[in-house]
């Protein structure tokens, strides 16, 4: 009996074996991180908002918008730089435009923002219609500033608006020319036309670029006079030359370019 009484018990111990980091509850770390992130962007989008005016507004967003390349042009002999008259005797209705119909809406429309939206999507329809309409859309920007919204009209690198150092227009500037007609009327706001060109490396004692981008703006006006737009709803036609440049480069011929304004009633 003391020997069986000696024998002890067999004990077996069995470990647990957790295989991996398990969980350690440290996903809300990256969700707080997230939105401290989105807080500091959205604070900071309101600094900038109400630190800066409309020229530094508008230069960050061209800061971070892609832009097409441009390279250096010289002036040419012929045109404005040669003392030629800048309006050529050419008809600007010959070219069809047969296909480009925007839809209207049976309400016209007095706010900017609301017509930048209905401009905007009125734009976009027009995609894919045709290869001529794609092309030259490709010439078209659109932006709100405190004037009101104002709808670009830009040179590309190859594909310029108007022929050389003149006023006499390019096939894609009447096709823009019907499209922006259209668009126009799907607002009652009056409308002024801004003419720009780029800056001319020879210096001449005259500044051409005074009478070249009046003349320009002044033939989008009758364009689109002459397309269906009523002559009353045009306030203001001007020219600014080569003073306000969009890009670094002065010389770029993004630099050659109208605006058409919607303007705040």
């Amino acid at each position: 009996m003391a020997q069986l009484n000696d024998v002890r018990p067999i004990i077996i111990k069995r470990k647990k074996v957790v295989v991996g980091g398990g969980h350690h509850g440290g996903a809300w770390k990256v969700a707080y991180a997230d939105f401290v992130t989105a807080m500091m962007a959205f604070f900071l989008m309101m600094w900038l908002l109400g630190s800066t005016d409309e020229t530094q507004r508008k230069g960050l967003a061209d800061y971070f918008t892609p832009t097409y390349a441009v390279h250096r042009v010289s002036a040419g002999a012929d045109g404005a730089l040669s003392g030629q008259g800048m309006i050529q005797n050419e008809r600007i209705d010959d070219v069809p435009t047969d296909g480009i119909i925007i839809e209207r809406v049976a309400t016209a429309l007095t706010g900017v923002e609301e017509a930048q939206a209905v401009v905007e999507d009125a734009l976009s329809a027009l995609s894919g219609e045709s290869a001529v309409i794609d092309d030259a859309l490709r010439h078209v920007v659109t932006r709100v500033t405190d004037e009101g919204l104002v709808i670009e009209l830009f040179d590309l690198d190859t594909v310029p608006l108007f022929t050389g150092d003149t006023a006499s227009p390019e096939p894609i500037l009447l096709v823009l020319g019907q499209i922006l007609t259209d668009v126009l009327q799907l607002a009652v706001n009056p409308v002024a036309v801004v003419g720009h060109t780029r800056e001319y490396a020879l210096v001449v004692r005259n500044n051409p670029t005074w009478e070249l981008s009046a003349d320009r703006a002044q033939l989008m006006r009758r364009l689109l006079e002459q397309r269906g737009l009523s002559p009353d709803r045009v306030r203001r036609v001007t020219g600014f030359a080569d003073r306000r440049p969009v890009v670094v480069d002065p010389m770029s011929p993004r630099n050659n370019r109208l605006e058409v304004i919607l303007l705040r009633d």
